[in-house]
């Protein structure tokens, strides 16, 4: 049978801080997130516990009628726990090595089994077609996972929000994404 796991960026957001609001445009657009999703028959929803994530699945969860279920293995990946100035290269460095840690950080390779972990365990309680509204950095990490074609410029081309689907079959998987930024329409 195969799964549909609809990976989501959340919508434009404040700030970089777990409980950052969305903006005025952020909310505009996961509304529009929600019309592009109401009709591709998903049974439960999964964020990130940041505010911009949970914000962002509202509009959907409200819709179908769901609950939002947090789950901070969704939450962002801590790059450091230090300021960075030299962050945007650190970062790229994150992608060229998956070890590579910085202070208080996780590795690309830590980030990444949390986020599958997640998954393996939705997918195990017997969901097939399923929302998990995250990040950035953690859903390139978890598109490099099963397609090592996205890495750091794929990070840079991410659109707030963003939409990938994982096409999950018994014999492989793939990924697509599937989100057509229609902010500009209104």
């Amino acid at each position: 049978m195969e799964k549909q796991i609809y990976l989501i960026r959340h919508c434009q957001a404040e700030g970089q801080d777990p409980d950052a609001l969305l903006t005025d445009k952020g909310k505009k657009d996961a509304e529009k997130l929600a019309d592009f999703l109401e009709d591709k028959g998903i049974e439960a929803i999964v964020s990130s516990p940041y505010l911009r994530a949970v914000q962002t699945a509202t509009p959907l969860a409200k819709r179908l009628n769901l609950e939002i279920q947090t789950n901070k293995r969704f939450s962002e990946r801590v790059l450091s726990t230090e300021s960075l100035q030299d962050w945007l290269d650190c970062l790229k460095a994150t992608f060229a090595d998956f070890d590579l840690k910085f202070n208080g950080g996780e590795s690309s390779r830590e980030a990444t089994r949390r986020a599958i972990d997640a998954l393996h365990h939705y997918q195990s309680i017997g969901m097939t077609r399923f929302a998990v509204f995250t990040h950035g950095n953690l859903l390139t990490l978890l598109l490099h996972h099963f397609d090592t074609t996205y890495g750091f410029e794929a990070w840079r081309n991410l659109t707030n929000p963003d939409i990938f689907c994982l096409y999950a079959h018994p014999t492989g998987s793939y990924i697509k994404r599937i989100w057509q930024d229609v902010s500009s329409n209104g």
